[in-house]
C-alpha cells in the first residue's frame, strides 16, 4: 500500500505545469490514487498586467483557465488516470492549502518557476511559502536544465 492515497496537482500552462502534470501522471498511474487537479486564476498576476489585462474581459480570462483545466484533465484521462478537477481564484499560496486541506490530499504536486533576482524583487515580499502552509508532502516537478533563464 503507497503512503500517498490522494494526490493534489496543481496545473498551468506554463511549462513548469506542463512538467508537473506529466510527473504527476507517471506517479499516479504507477500508484492508482484518487487524483485531483487544481487550476489557480492568480490575483496577482491579473493585477501585475492591469494595464494588458483591462482590455479583456475577466469573464474571457476565467472561461480561458476553466479550458486549461479541461485540457489537463483530458491529458490525464488520456493515459488511463480518472482525476477529479477544480477551479479557484486568487492567489495560489493561500489557495492550494486551502484545498489540500480540504481534499485531505497526502501529496501535492507543483511545478517550480526559476525567476530572476529583479523578477523576485518586482513580485515584491512574499507572504508564506507552500512548505510552511501545508502539513503534507511536496513534490515539486522541475523543468530539465537549459529550460529556463539562468538566474541573474
Amino acid at each position: 500500500m503507497s503512503a500517498f492515497g490522494r494526490v493534489l496537482l496543481c496545473y498551468d500552462a506554463t511549462r513548469e505545469g506542463q512538467q508537473a502534470l506529466r510527473e504527476a501522471a507517471a506517479l499516479v498511474e504507477e500508484l492508482s490514487v484518487e487524483t485531483h487537479v487544481l487550476s489557480i486564476l492568480s490575483n496577482s498576476a491579473w493585477v501585475q498586467s492591469a494595464d494588458i489585462t483591462s482590455a479583456v474581459p475577466f469573464d474571457v480570462v476565467e472561461t480561458a483557465a476553466r479550458e486549461l483545466l479541461q485540457e489537463g484533465l483530458k491529458k490525464l484521462a488520456a493515459r488511463g488516470i480518472q482525476a477529479t478537477g477544480h477551479f479557484a481564484v486568487g492567489e495560489p499560496l493561500d489557495q492550494i492549502p486551502l484545498f489540500a486541506k480540504d481534499l485531505n490530499v497526502d501529496l501535492i504536486v507543483v511545478g517550480h518557476r526559476h525567476a530572476t533576482r529583479l523578477a523576485r524583487w518586482w513580485a515584491g515580499k512574499n507572504d508564506g511559502r507552500l512548505l510552511d502552509r501545508v502539513s503534507c508532502s511536496v513534490l515539486v516537478a522541475m523543468c530539465p536544465a537549459g529550460d529556463h533563464e539562468p538566474n541573474a
